[in-house]
């Protein structure tokens, strides 16, 4: 997993190939997900996938990009589900490199919100962006039905955003 580092001078010499298609790469976060899944929910991470990289956002304590890229759907403490095609944009990897960048600007570390600003929200406007169509909606319906929720809350028990999230395995499932 890195977050982004520099571009290389070969890779933006590299933007022969201007055509690639984007996959939303959805993982478990829990294995109630084999249960929830038939009902239309579920807790899941997601990344987009595109030009031979995978990316998502995630949270940290730093007021610095959450945003990071993984090689395709392998995503660290999670466990891969399915891909789905999205579309496919006719920007260069160079192109949609930059593009990731300038958008993780957005979405720092410190500001991720299991409900109102997850991976989920971060994926659906990379697509919704760059492709036209959204994420499908089971991907984040529980977080928009805990947005529901969250607002009868008291502020004491307010889904927050995340400060750190520790190392953990995946699990088998």
């Amino acid at each position: 997993m890195r977050l982004f580092p520099l571009i290389s001078w070969k890779e933006q010499k590299n933007t022969s190939n201007n055509h690639a298609l984007m996959y939303l790469n959805v993982y478990d976060l829990t294995p109630v997900n084999n249960y929830m899944y038939w009902f239309g929910l579920g807790v899941f991470h997601s990344g987009i996938e595109a030009h031979g990289m995978e990316y998502a956002f995630g949270a940290h304590e730093y007021p610095s990009s959450g945003v990071f890229e993984v090689e395709p759907r392998s995503c660290p403490g999670f466990v891969f589900r399915r891909s789905i095609l999205l579309g496919s944009t006719d920007m260069s990897s160079t192109e949609f490199r930059l593009f990731m960048e300038h958008l993780s600007n957005k979405y720092h570390g410190d500001t991720y919100h299991l409900i109102a600003k997850n991976c989920n929200h971060f994926t659906d406007e990379v697509s919704t962006r760059l492709t036209g169509n959204p994420i499908p909606r089971w991907v984040n319906r529980l977080a928009k039905l805990g947005s529901l929720c969250n607002c009868l809350l008291s502020e004491k028990i307010q889904v927050r955003a995340v400060g750190h999230i520790p190392e953990h395995g995946t699990y088998s499932g």
